[in-house]
């Protein structure tokens, strides 16, 4: 029995013990859930005209060094022919794992790192969000106990679901059950990357950004996806700085 399937449990015999019954409750997986849904159950909406806070977060004037953009460029040849054809394993794998693992979220000594697979479950009285983050980078290195920033959906580039509302779910989870007021993410298919921020209005009202479309076989385009990967850790590393000097 996995984590999640053991937390699954425990909460419906905690239900069974109170009298509650978990069907009552309607329960949403991040993979499946629709923005017909979100909108059904909270106040979501997409911003589109002011946009300050998206554009200080990928406007940033972040330097890549030589050795930097060569491996993007390689990044690149080695998966052009290939990325909007690679299901999901391939394409997390060959593309988005080295990426990843090039900007290197690793802090061992801050307890943070990114997590893969990661089960994530929000439960209110009217409705459940439950399943997996497909990539997190969170405080804790055995299990995620504070995210930070979300990747979701390694994706074929021609498929018919919308990720939008999938990482969206996720993004408002992790606002919720961190107190947060905001929450940074992104979503991938294919070639195309769209960054995302969630900002919480009051409860149950959220607004939200999308970037533009980045195409990663572009060198351009995979510079700015680069930089905006590490505005998030130099942001994680101020927070933690922050939090440090906040408990001399």
């Amino acid at each position: 029995m996995t984590e999640l399937e053991r937390i699954e449990q425990l909460e419906k015999e905690i239900r069974k013990l109170k009298g509650l019954n978990e069907n009552s409750i309607p329960s949403y997986s991040y993979s499946d859930i629709k923005l017909k849904d979100l909108e059904k159950l909270l106040t979501i909406e997409r911003d589109i005209i002011d946009k300050e806070s998206l554009n200080r977060w990928l406007d940033n004037d972040s330097i890549l060094n030589d050795t930097t953009i060569s491996f993007l460029k390689h990044l690149i040849e080695r998966n052009i022919e290939l990325i909007n054809n690679y299901d999901e394993e391939d394409l997390k794998i060959n593309f988005i794992a080295p990426l990843i693992t090039e900007v290197d979220y690793f802090m061992l000594k801050d307890d943070i790192r990114s997590f893969y697979h990661e089960p994530l479950r929000y439960e209110t009285e009217k409705f459940i969000f439950k399943g997996r983050a497909d990539m997190m980078v969170s405080k804790g290195l055995f299990t995620a106990k504070k995210p930070y920033f979300f990747l979701q959906e390694f994706k074929k580039g021609f498929v018919s679901t919308n990720p939008e509302p999938q990482l969206l779910a996720e993004l408002i989870s992790a606002v919720e059950l961190n107190d947060e007021i905001s929450m940074k993410g992104c979503y991938v298919i294919g070639s195309r990357w769209n960054f995302v921020i969630l900002e919480k209005i009051s409860v149950g009202h959220y607004k939200y950004f999308v970037s533009r479309d980045f195409n990663c076989v572009n060198l351009e385009d995979l510079k700015e996806i680069y930089k905006n990967l590490m505005f998030i850790k130099n942001e994680i590393i101020k927070s933690v700085k922050k939090e440090k000097n906040n408990s001399l």
